[in-house]
């Protein structure tokens, strides 16, 4: 069963791959048992690279890649664009491992005047890369020439990294915050239609009150507005989350089943909120220990990849045309803006989602909150369509 892997355990893994490595330049080879700058081959080079690509979160190839990333790291020049090439289908653990020899190997490089900046230059300039490998070169640009670095930045606002598009925008904010009238107006609203980091979205927002705009979030974001709810359905001692209530064999909006207290049906819900926020205990009653599923259908005009963000402080799972994406079994960690990010293939034509929201027995003040929100965006987090273009 797929589980979904939240900030904090991507953190704790991340931390403990650090651990290994540091434990592998202690207790491992001299450096001068090595191989030297000059003398790592380009087939050498590549099976190290190889040989972190296997490494696997649970452990299995550890040891072997730390060793190949201290060989790496003392490779010259040369090692850096098939580092990067080596961080395109890399796992998060590998890509660490990798990002952390590239590092290593370019600050030699830039020491001795030899980054690569015009293989740099093609790298970035290619939009089918990895986002976070080409905001890494952005990075190494900008430290080698700050100039060049600043002239790129305006050609980033529609880029598929949101690293690189953050970069633009807060780009043309400070252009905006300095200029005056409609200059200043149209300078906040170039910057909206790139952004979709919440805090810059919110100060674009703000400067936009002063021309009487009105952004609609919920489309700026492409929020879910429109529900269909079905429950309460029972989860006394939190025993409902793996029980198949008969949406999760079959939607029938027509139907009528025995819930957790009486007959239910599907209720039609429509949010106001501008950050698409469904009040479980406003739409349904306040209820502890209960489940209630949401449905709702969204159109493609063809397959596409996206992403579905969801942010609840409750256990959930997700389904997308019958088929079960992603659950967590939590209940009241926090919650926060795209708190989980679940791919996901929209086929052409209609789309039927269906989200289970579980809520436990906590008396505590806050544990009462039962709500959920939930966008549809590409992968880089812009809407599937930008009403303010």
């Amino acid at each position: 069963m797929a589980r979904f892997l939240t900030v904090a355990n991507a953190g704790f893994a991340t931390a403990a791959m650090f651990f290994v490595l540091a434990a592998a330049f202690s207790t491992g080879s001299s450096r001068a048992n090595l191989v030297a700058a000059d003398d790592l081959p380009a087939d050498q080079l590549q099976a190290s690279i190889e040989i972190i690509q296997n490494v696997s979160s649970e452990g299995a190839g550890h040891q072997a890649a730390a060793k190949a990333v201290a060989e790496l790291q003392q490779a010259g020049p040369e090692a850096l664009m098939p580092l990067l090439d080596g961080m395109e289908k890399a796992n998060p653990l590998a890509l660490n491992w990798l990002r952390n020899a590239f590092e290593t190997v370019a600050a030699k490089a830039e020491a001795n005047d030899q980054l690569p900046l015009a293989k740099f230059r093609s790298f970035l300039d290619d939009r089918s890369h990895r986002a976070t490998s080409r905001h890494l070169v952005f990075e190494w640009i900008r430290r080698a020439d700050p100039e060049v670095a600043m002239s790129l930045v305006p050609t980033f606002l529609d880029d598929p990294s949101e690293e690189l598009r953050r970069e633009a925008v807060a780009q043309l904010v400070e252009r905006a915050d300095k200029a005056e009238g409609e200059a200043k107006k149209d300078l906040f609203k170039q910057a909206l239609t790139g952004a979709t980091d919440d805090d810059q979205v919110r100060k674009i927002v703000k400067g936009l009150e002063e021309f009487e705009v009105d952004v609609d979030l919920q489309s700026h974001y492409g929020f879910v507005t429109e529900w269909q709810l079905l429950g309460p359905f029972d989860n006394k001692d939190e025993g409902g989350f793996d029980v198949a209530y008969p949406p999760e064999d079959q939607v029938d909006l027509q139907a009528s089943y025995e819930g957790q207290l009486d007959e239910v049906t599907w209720q039609q819900a429509e949010t106001e909120d501008d950050y698409g926020l469904v009040d479980l205990n406003a739409e349904v009653a306040h209820h502890k220990g209960a489940i209630q599923y949401a449905f709702t259908e969204v159109e493609s005009d063809t397959e596409q990849p996206v992403e579905f963000r969801l942010a609840t402080p409750n256990a959930w799972k997700l389904w997308l045309n019958g088929e079960l994406l992603f659950e967590r079994e939590e209940y009241h960690r926090g919650t926060f803006f795209d708190q989980y990010r679940i791919p996901a293939k929209l086929k052409a034509g209609r789309n039927r989602i269906l989200l289970k929201v579980c809520q436990n027995e906590q008396k505590d003040s806050w544990a009462q909150v039962w709500q959920y929100q939930f966008r549809v965006c590409d992968p880089n987090g812009m809407a599937l369509s930008r009403p303010e273009k």
